[in-house]
């Protein structure tokens, strides 16, 4: 049985009228090719041209029409306050993604995190929420690991703390 197909992704605010849903995490919602499988049970695959960061309220259009539009799914979070600024350069400085609001800062659950940041007074509590984080500093919307992805042909000159 071949499944139905999408080939076309449609940016929040650019559509209307959503046959169905997925519900993805921000991991999840990373992605080119891949079997996903809506909340009526409906089965289907994704084949983008590239690989793409899908934001809540984008959807995926099928061959023949249809529109399944992608919800974030609620994830286990940390919703950080404090100071902020303070906060959000030591979150930044371990490449972790992070959710920037006015009052607040998410960032997925992590021990060694939580820890470093209770350290620096920061008033952590566990939430669930959906998980939209600020993209990379280049416009490609995901921070992926240590890698920058690019190259400016020359040093950054700045420390990781790695400890190498």
């Amino acid at each position: 049985m071949t499944l139905p197909t999408a080939y076309i992704l449609r940016r929040a605010g650019s559509w209307s009228g959503a046959h169905d849903l997925v519900t993805l995490t921000y991991e999840e919602r990373f992605l080119r090719r891949r079997r996903l499988v809506t909340v009526q049970g409906e089965a289907f695959l994704v084949d983008l041209a590239e690989t793409v960061s899908l934001a809540h309220g984008d959807a995926l259009e099928l061959a023949d029409g249809r529109l399944i539009e992608v919800i974030a799914a609620e994830e286990p979070l940390y919703e950080i306050t404090g100071d902020l600024t303070r906060l959000a350069w030591h979150i930044g400085n371990r490449h972790t993604p992070c959710q920037i609001e006015p009052d607040r800062l998410l960032i997925r659950r992590d021990h060694v995190l939580r820890d470093m940041l209770e350290r620096l007074g920061a008033g952590i509590c566990e939430i669930s929420a959906p998980f939209t984080p600020e993209g990379g500093a280049y416009g490609h919307g995901r921070i992926h690991g240590h890698d920058h992805g690019h190259d400016h042909g020359h040093d950054h000159g700045h420390d990781h703390g790695h400890g190498h």
